[in-house]
């Protein structure tokens, strides 16, 4: 006769960690302060490890249709734990998923997102909108920089 032991369920649970807003205020200072350098109003948005908007903000004269997409790449990142850009990289010599997957609502597949991995885990995102996606990259990419996630 075999017994069974039953874990109790707070053991059966999973533990996620998620990005504060202390680390997302200092992506957020470091992604502004890139942008005021290279002159360029932008949208930055800082989501947690699902998604979820947990900062953000349209600079002075930002284009209202970077707001969306600076969310929506923050978005991206995180549900995928790519960067956006390399999600350009990962469908584009496959025609059916590349047709498929860029309908997925919220789904953007060009730079300026990218996921926050600490010590290996996704614990949230940040999307950048506002110049060309490169430059969009490159104030993401300062930002990481800025807390020491580059």
């Amino acid at each position: 006769m075999t017994t069974t032991t039953t874990a109790p369920a707070n053991a059966l649970l999973l533990t996620k960690q998620n990005v504060s807003n202390e680390l997302a205020s200092r992506l957020m200072a470091g992604a502004v302060a890139k942008a005021k350098e290279m002159g360029i109003p932008m949208s930055i948005a800082i989501c947690d490890v699902a998604g979820n908007l947990v900062q953000f903000q349209r600079m002075d004269n930002a284009s209202l249709l970077s707001m969306g997409i600076a969310q929506d790449k923050a978005y991206s990142s995180a549900a995928t734990g790519m960067p956006t850009d390399a999600l350009h990289e990962f469908i584009k010599g496959d025609a059916p998923l590349a047709a498929g997957l860029v309908h997925t609502p919220h789904l953007v597949v060009f730079g300026g997102g990218y996921p926050l991995n600490v010590d290996g885990a996704v614990v949230g995102a940040i999307g950048v909108s506002g110049g060309h996606y490169s430059q969009d990259m490159d104030v993401a990419k300062a930002a990481l920089a800025a807390v020491g996630l580059a």
